[in-house]
């Protein structure tokens, strides 16, 4: 996969999660039940903390460093609750914001990147992969099957 294939998966599979979101109240965007305690607002704020981390996380990566150990918080489960009380205090308004900002960033760093770190399984990819274009289709699906269910 060269850089602008993953960019394109990247692409889709956002706005496939903003197409899952389209046309939620800003109510329904903060009632909580999507997964587990999470709201659709939450679930962007999780999002959005993952492509943060994959901006932290991707440079270290290229020059060949270790990256967080997510143990230190007492693994990624504890981790995404602290991301997610974070996030759970903040407006919709600016969770909105964040999560664009931090999505454009992502973007605009990958045009970037030399295109070594994407012509083979690398890292670099699997680092992106898991922050970004398959991060997004599991929280897209849950987004969906919520709707489904409230019918929404």
């Amino acid at each position: 996969m060269d850089r602008d294939q993953l960019l394109r998966r990247i692409v889709t599979a956002w706005r496939a999660f903003g197409q899952a979101c389209h046309g939620l109240s800003d109510a329904a965007l903060q009632e909580p039940g999507v997964v587990g305690d999470w709201s659709v607002k939450d679930l962007l704020g999780h999002l959005a903390t993952w492509e943060e981390e994959a901006l932290a996380a991707l440079p270290v990566i290229m020059r060949g460093g270790r990256t967080v150990r997510y143990v230190a918080y007492g693994g990624i489960d504890a981790f995404n609750d602290g991301r997610w009380q974070q996030y759970r205090e903040m407006q919709l308004a600016d969770v909105h914001r964040r999560s664009s900002e931090t999505h454009a960033r992502l973007v605009a760093f990958l045009g970037t990147v030399p295109d070594r770190h994407f012509d083979t399984e690398t890292r670099f990819r699997r680092r992106l992969r898991l922050d970004a274009y398959r991060h997004y289709p599991e929280h897209t699906l849950q987004v969906v099957r919520w709707r489904k269910t409230k019918g929404l």
